[in-house]
């Protein structure tokens, strides 16, 4: 559902291309759902890499010469995010977990940060070889912006 609704927030807002060409801005609404739902996951995490490289793309301006190099390290930078994201097991009841265990999962989240911060610093040095500083701050800072309308527009926990 989170990513559908990315997809979807990537082709209101951007109006942008996918691989099959089709026109997802003028599109009606549900001719999109229908022809996203019918994509296999790795057609609906390929078309939602490309919007979102996209979007990156166009609010950075990037030169045609940067692009590549950059998209490289974009992609390799998100995806060890989500790896070590991954490792956390964020499918818990804090009401039902003992002192010692809320303590260890609290330490655990505070590591998890770590590493998470420690990663988007030395992403942050090699893209500034790719692109200028400032560009690596919009980056980081549109990416804190999708997270914020993304948490506005999700459901409370546990009401998916």
């Amino acid at each position: 559902m989170k990513k559908l609704f990315l997809v979807l927030f990537a082709l209101f807002s951007l109006g942008v291309y996918a691989q099959k060409e089709y026109d997802w801005k003028n599109m009606d609404p549900q001719k999109r759902k229908e022809i996203i739902n019918n994509m296999s996951s790795e057609e609906r995490k390929a078309l939602l890499t490309k919007f979102r490289n996209n979007m990156i793309m166009e609010q950075l301006n990037l030169d045609a010469d940067d692009k590549a190099e950059f998209t490289q390290l974009y992609n390799e930078y998100l995806d060890k995010q989500k790896q070590m994201k991954s490792q956390f097991d964020s499918n818990f009841n804090p009401d039902t977990l003992s002192e010692e265990e809320a303590k260890a999962k609290l330490q655990q989240s505070f590591e998890l940060g770590q590493r998470l911060l420690d990663n988007r610093k030395e992403y942050a040095e090699k893209m500034q070889k790719a692109i200028p500083c400032q560009k690596v701050l919009k980056l980081f800072n549109a990416e804190a912006m999708m997270r914020e309308k993304m948490n506005e527009r999700k459901p409370p926990h546990g009401k998916h």
